[in-house]
């Protein structure tokens, strides 16, 4: 017995040396959904098909938010916008009332 214990120490859990990473499996449903329990709402992936039976999910991030524009930038804007009447107020009202 002592020859054993020389060559392999005694261990408390007395399981393998070798740890296996937990699976887990996702089934879908009807509609063909999956659920990913660690994932956010409105979390976009993109999925790529490796095989038949072995896809590739990664995370898409989003592009930043873009910057509020100042009172002074919208009033610039607005002057030169392509979006301007073609005739006077009078004159369209006129044309549109009867």
């Amino acid at each position: 017995m002592r020859e054993l214990t020389a060559k392999f120490p005694l261990r408390i859990d007395k399981s393998s040396i070798v740890w296996d990473y937990p699976t887990m499996t996702i089934t879908a449903d009807s509609k063909k959904r999956v659920v990913i329990p660690w994932v956010k709402p409105g979390d976009v992936f993109a999925c790529e098909q490796q095989d038949e039976n072995h896809f590739h999910l990664a995370r898409l991030n989003p592009p930043p938010p873009p910057k509020k524009m100042t009172r002074a930038q919208v009033r610039q804007a607005i002057k030169n916008s392509k979006m301007k009447p073609m005739m006077p107020w009078d004159e369209l009202r006129k044309l549109t009332r009867e």
